[in-house]
């Protein structure tokens, strides 16, 4: 198998592995720059970093697959991560989950067909204070309701 990344991208996990006195401690920024000139983090690239890691493609696939911010697999344009954590379930998670499935035609870990959304759920993302709470890409959506969320999504749709 071959992995190959833009050489910006290339530079950027030079600089970073050089940076840390043990290079293992640079696989979690290493496995962001990887996700984000790919969209996700391919099978590929997990002996590519271990290698430069000077570790086991063991570790670098129990890193990749404990943390939830690493997609392992191809998600739509806009991905959806709706929290269903203590906070986000009592303030109606659940509901909001469904409104989205039945929105967009897709149940929790599918993407449309058009490839614009993809449907997660996240574990926790850390704002129970404005739960419920879904990261739309990087971006987060506080204090939802059906309402917002149409509005959301047509947003989206239309490319704003």
């Amino acid at each position: 198998m071959s992995f190959s990344l833009t050489e910006a991208a290339r530079a950027e996990l030079d600089r970073l592995f050089a940076g840390y006195p043990n290079r293992a401690a640079a696989i979690l920024p290493a496995l962001h720059v990887v996700q984000r000139e790919k969209g996700y983090v391919p099978d590929e690239a997990i002996p590519f970093l271990a290698e430069l890691a000077g570790t086991s493609p063991a570790d670098v696939e129990g890193i990749a697959t404990f943390y939830t911010m690493y997609n392992r697999g191809p998600v739509g344009r806009y991905h959806l991560q709706v929290c269903r954590n203590l906070s986000c379930s009592l303030m109606g998670a659940e509901h909001i989950i469904a409104h989205v499935s039945g929105k967009l035609g897709i149940r929790p870990g599918e993407t449309t067909p058009d490839g614009m959304f993809t449907l997660s759920m996240a574990e926790c993302l850390g704002s129970c204070g404005t739960a419920p709470v879904m990261m739309v890409n990087d971006e987060y959506h506080e204090n939802l309701t059906p309402e917002s969320i149409d509005a959301l999504i047509e947003r989206l749709r239309a490319g704003e």
